[in-house]
């Protein structure tokens, strides 16, 4: 009844909003993409986004497909694997930033754990830009990381904006400098922070610096400052800081994934690859 082609285009959408990332993101033209969304609304007989010039929304009957559609992918890569033969196996250096490891990514790798269980993963948890640099280097196969919405490396996973967030009852002094918590160079974070305060002429200190994320959470949840941090995977206890404080726009930031050199071991190549597609099935969930 669904063609998982086409289901594989509506997760894209879904993903990304955007027919034309959908298309560059799956390696398709435009109009095929809105082909095979047609397609699949007129199967399940409902529409499942609405779209004009400007935006991409999904309707409530297409939030109910966004399941079924991965349920249906999931089973539909096992019977394949199962009945051709092939076994994901091999090493996995794996790289990974710490906003996706505290949220969404443990039940991912927990699914794709159960489904290659021959796949010898080994995790890094880093910096975006360390993870960048690793992988650049060849020291992981595969990476899950922040990156500038102008940087063209990667396959996006998520895009999401920045914001300031702290302590509920945190209050600036508009006649202090902005008490600033961020991760060390060179975190995407931090630099986008920092260049937005510059750009606006506030002046800002820098009052706690921790490589750990958890760190940073628990310097905020103290009251002690602000950060900036992904809109969509903002930790419990810290809330977003009112417009009435006056803090800068920080613009927006993509998560994606990144493949090293093409020139690792077979073996390494397919378990990115069944690990990218978990990843980017799982996300929407």
């Amino acid at each position: 009844m669904y063609d998982p082609s086409q289901l594989r285009t509506f997760l894209a959408v879904a993903q990304t909003l955007s027919f034309t990332q959908a298309a560059r993101r799956l390696g398709l033209r435009q109009s095929t993409v809105s082909q095979h969304v047609r397609r699949l609304e007129d199967a399940a007989g409902r529409q499942l986004f609405t779209r004009d010039t400007h935006s991409v929304e999904l309707t409530e009957d297409g939030e109910a497909m966004l399941g079924f559609a991965r349920r249906i992918l999931e089973v539909h890569e096992q019977a394949a694997a199962f009945f051709t033969g092939t076994r994901v196996r091999g090493r996995l250096r794996f790289g990974a930033s710490e906003d996706f490891v505290l949220t969404r990514l443990p039940q991912i790798l927990e699914g794709f754990r159960y489904d290659h269980p021959e796949v010898d993963l080994e995790l890094t948890v880093e910096l975006s830009g360390t993870l960048h640099e690793q992988l650049a280097a060849g020291k992981l196969d595969l990476v899950l990381a922040k990156r500038r919405p102008e940087d063209p490396r990667g396959e996006l996973v998520w895009h999401d904006d920045l914001v300031w967030i702290g302590a509920e009852r945190l209050r600036l002094d508009p006649d202090r400098p902005v008490p600033l918590i961020v991760f060390p160079p060179p975190g995407i974070t931090r630099a986008l922070a920092l260049e937005a305060l510059e750009r606006q002429g506030r002046p800002w200190r820098i009052v706690c610096t921790s490589g750990s994320l958890n760190g940073l959470i628990a310097a905020a949840r103290a009251g002690l400052g602000v950060m900036a941090h992904s809109r969509g995977l903002v930790p419990p206890g810290l809330f977003r800081v009112p417009d009435r404080a006056g803090l800068p726009e920080l613009g927006e930031v993509d998560f994606v994934l990144v493949h090293g050199h093409s020139r690792r071991p077979a073996p390494a190549r397919n378990a990115a690859g069944a690990l990218a597609a978990a990843i980017l099935t799982g996300a929407l969930r």
